[in-house]
């Protein structure tokens, strides 16, 4: 039996570091806030791009970010850049995170983003695949003898530039990040690399959680849909949170 670390209880799959501090940076911080153990897998280094000088400034920025975020573990995965397709092999390397790291929430892409990275729906696609293999028995010779893990609830993110609703999917919520919007924003300022030479980006950012936050009458939002409906057990307390 393999020797397993304290369990996460979420965990985040972008594509490229930055992926999901963009996406979801200000649920992030709050989970942590909460007191969750928190987890972000980056599945490539994200290089090359034009203005990094190689993957060990980028590895710099991440954990910079994920430092700002407060998050447990920051996990890189090596798999291509800018060749990233969903294949068996990066399946099985994913559903490895999942079964040694055993999360009950796993938060990843919910759609194809046009005119950004094609990686984006590749990491969609490898994401799914990974939370079913991770709970299937009988197949230990592939992974490592890890045992299975069932991942609980699965949720979608898009970029915060993206629209808020991700079509095909009728179950859509919002979190009130109102009190983690700036820590987002510190995060994402980590990846000098990606975005100093894009000033507008941490404007367009704001102002995008606080369009998502109109929608539920709170300051910043960030918008999510459910991979399937989910029951809630206090009505009240998740309609009309104190």
């Amino acid at each position: 039996m393999a020797d397993l670390p304290e369990p996460l209880d979420v965990i985040a799959v972008g594509a490229h570091p930055d992926d999901v501090e963009i996406a979801c940076g200000g649920t992030i911080a709050k989970l942590v806030r909460q007191g969750y153990r928190v987890g972000i897998v980056d599945l490539t280094d994200g290089e090359p791009t034009p203005h990094s000088p190689g993957p060990q400034a980028r590895l710099a920025e991440a954990q910079a970010a994920a430092d700002v975020l407060g998050v447990q573990q920051r996990i890189q995965l090596n798999l291509p850049n800018r060749r990233l397709f969903d294949c068996f092999e990066y399946r099985v390397t994913l559903a490895k995170v999942f079964r040694q790291w055993r999360p009950r929430l796993v938060i990843g892409f919910g759609d194809k983003t046009p005119l950004a990275s094609p990686d984006h729906w590749q990491a969609m696609q490898i994401t799914d695949a990974a939370i079913f293999y991770s709970r299937l028995s009988k197949w230990e010779d592939h992974f490592d003898e890890l045992p299975v893990h069932s991942v609980s609830g699965h949720l979608y993110f898009r970029l915060a530039i993206e629209p808020d609703a991700i079509p095909g999917n009728a179950h859509h919520l919002i979190v009130d990040v109102s009190e983690t919007i700036e820590a987002k924003i510190a995060a994402i300022r980590c990846y000098r690399t990606q975005f100093d030479h894009k000033p507008l980006i941490i404007d367009r950012v704001r102002a995008a959680a606080m369009v998502t936050g109109a929608a539920d009458g709170t300051i910043a939002g960030e918008s999510f849909a459910a991979a399937r409906p989910f029951a809630v057990d206090d009505l009240l307390q998740t309609v009309l949170p104190t």
